[in-house]
Formats: structure tokens, sequence, C-alpha cells
């Protein structure tokens, strides 16, 4: 299993908004008038370009504007761009999970019915227009160094009890993601809510401990790699491994009580310049080959069930069952999305912590 998680790859899931960082790669073919993929990425250019690559071999004849910018930005562009009449990008490709579904139920993207559409997991495929191409668990982080003489926490029952029983030892050496500030963060809690009934116990445990807040997965994982902090609780596994193969000192669990996966989700704008080449490079992301160089040469979780070898969903169901709860790619998604429930669970998470 630890070999599996040091292979997940450090991505970006910054909230908020930027301005798109564009790089073109130019057509294999070295036409000057080849047809241009435009793409609408929150994965960072240099950890795309093996995609690119792999995509570009097999049509040598397209040239590609990648657009790398946050996930916000992302739905605010195409939404703008398409309700102004305007073209948007070909492909867009994000970890906001809610709000793309949200581009997908509010008609801004288009049916993609493509050769592995029906081989696709179904948790994984809204109405054949959007698709799950990762599959990235949360995890809990800890100092190694601090537990050699006893195990970490390995459910929320024991990180409850592991809290209660090392009191002021523990004070301020606990962190997590701010719900307000982190879009990821706040899926996650969301999904705690969902999955774990006394969820509240968690987070009553942690506000005593004195847990701190922030924004990015970093923040927390370079206080635990230099033993500031004993644990990180709820981190993106890809973030986290990534820490783990460089910091000795970093520890990765997988909660056995249940394991939260969320996805990154490809669409075809409707509004795309290019729909037929979107739709191709949709069809590469999805295909053996595609998904082989996520999961070997990005080293994220394959979704496709032809991609064999460790680093896929199929093998860590395998491995680990009903233990992993997938985000699935749903309408249920959009529940996220709503301000007046957002409101509430907010509320609730500061008021828990501030009693403490």
């Amino acid at each position: 299993m630890k070999g599996l998680l040091f292979s997940f790859l450090c991505l970006a899931l910054s909230p908020g908004l930027a301005a798109a960082d564009t790089t073109l790669f130019k057509a294999l073919s070295g036409r000057d008038d080849a047809p241009m993929l435009t793409v609408y990425s929150s994965l960072d250019e240099p950890l795309a370009k093996p995609m690119i690559a792999g995509f570009q071999a097999a049509n040598p004849d397209v040239a590609v504007r990648y657009e790398d910018m946050l996930t916000g930005e992302i739905y605010d562009r195409i939404v703008r761009e398409t309700d102004a009449g305007n073209r948007t990008a070909d492909f867009a490709f994000s970890s906001a999970m809610d709000l793309q579904v949200k581009l997908a139920n509010d008609g801004y993207a288009q049916r993609s019915d493509l050769p592995m559409s029906g081989q696709w997991p179904a948790w994984a495929n809204w109405r054949n227009t959007a698709y799950a191409l990762t599959f990235e668990p949360a995890v809990f982080v800890y100092h190694k160094p601090s537990f050699k003489d006893s195990s970490p926490p390995s459910t929320r029952a024991e990180l409850v009890e592991f809290l209660q029983k090392r009191g002021d030892a523990v004070y301020g050496r606990i962190g997590t993601y701010d719900i307000e500030r982190s879009g990821v963060g706040f899926l996650f809690m969301a999904r705690d809510q969902e999955q774990f009934g006394d969820i509240w116990s968690v987070i009553r445990a942690m506000g005593a401990a004195g847990v701190k807040l922030y924004s990015t997965s970093q923040a927390i994982l370079e206080r635990v790699a230099d033993g500031r902090f004993l644990l990180g609780y709820n981190i993106l596994g890809s973030y986290a491994a990534d820490w783990a193969s460089r910091h000795p000192d970093v520890g990765i669990v997988l909660p056995k009580d249940y394991t939260v996966v969320m996805s990154r989700i490809g669409l075809v704008p409707k509004a795309a310049a290019a729909a037929d080449l979107g739709k191709r490079y949709l069809e590469f992301f999805m295909s053996k080959e595609g998904q082989t160089i996520m999961a070997r040469e990005l080293q994220i979780p394959a979704v496709s069930p032809e991609v064999a070898g460790n680093n896929t969903a199929t093998t860590l169901r395998e491995m680990l069952g009903g233990q992993l709860k997938p985000v699935p790619v749903s309408l249920g998604l959009m529940v996220y999305l709503d301000q007046v429930k957002r409101a509430r669970l907010i509320s609730r998470w500061n008021e828990v912590l501030r009693l403490q």
C-alpha cells in the first residue's frame, strides 16, 4: 500500500481566481495552419506534458493551446464566454467536481459518446457528458518520529481517542483544511458528514486539541515533515504521497473506517470552438494509452478498467473494497453549491471548533 501511495503525484487544488498561464504546443507535423485544440485545466502545465505529448504523437497535425488556471476561473471563463455568444475551450479538466457537474447540468457542456463510454464505471460517468478521469483519496498524514513507539490513528474513532488521551502534548499540533477557503476541504468535510454519523465528535476533539486550519496541503505537510505537527487530517493523497517520497518523516494512513476518494473531471464545453478536437482529446484521456500515461507517467491512479497495475482504481478497490468511498459524478455534487446548505455546514463547523 505504501508503494501505491508514493506513486500519487502532487497536483494543484488551490481555490480562487487567477490569470491563465498559457503554453502553445505546435503540431508535430510542423504545419503552421494546424487545427488548434484549446484546453482549460487546473493541472499544472509541466505535469500535463506527458498527456499532451501522447495525444500529439497520435495526432501529429493538431496544435495544443494549454491554459493552466485555477478551478473557479475555468468555470467562470466557460460561463462568461458562452453567455457572450463567443467560443470557449474545447476541453475542460478540473478538480472542482461540483463546478464541473454544474457546467454539465446547466447546459454548458455537450454529450460525448465515446468508445469507452459504455465501459466507464457508472459512478464516474454523468450522462456521457462529465467523466471522472482520476481516483485520489483523502488520507491521514503523521510525523513518523513522533510515533516510533506506537501506531498512528487509523480510524476516526482512534483519532478522537488519541487526541483526548494525549491532551496538552498534542495541543496546536494538528492540522486540516479550512473548509471556508479550501474547495477540496469543504468537499471532504461534506462527504464526512454523509459517511460518518458521529463526525462532529471528530471536529470537537480536533477543536479541543487546538487544530490549525489552512487553505493548502503544503502548509500542513511542511509542518508535519519538520515535526511541528503530529497529524494532518483529510489531506489529499496526491499531495501527501509527493511529500512522503521526498520527506522520510512523513507517514500516510488510508483511514480504515472509510476513505473518501475525489476525482478530476473532464468535459467538452457546449460552445467549444473545435468540439471534434475536444472529444478526440477526451477520448485519448479515456483510452488505454491515455490512462496508462496517467498511471505511469503522471503517477495518478487511473479510472479505466482496461488499465492493469498497482496505480489504478481497479487494484485499489480490489485491495481495499468498501473502505473506499468515491465521490460519484452526479447531481448530488450540486448540493455542495447550495449556498444555504454550505453556510449551514460552515456555521456548524465554526461553532463546534469555537466551543472548545
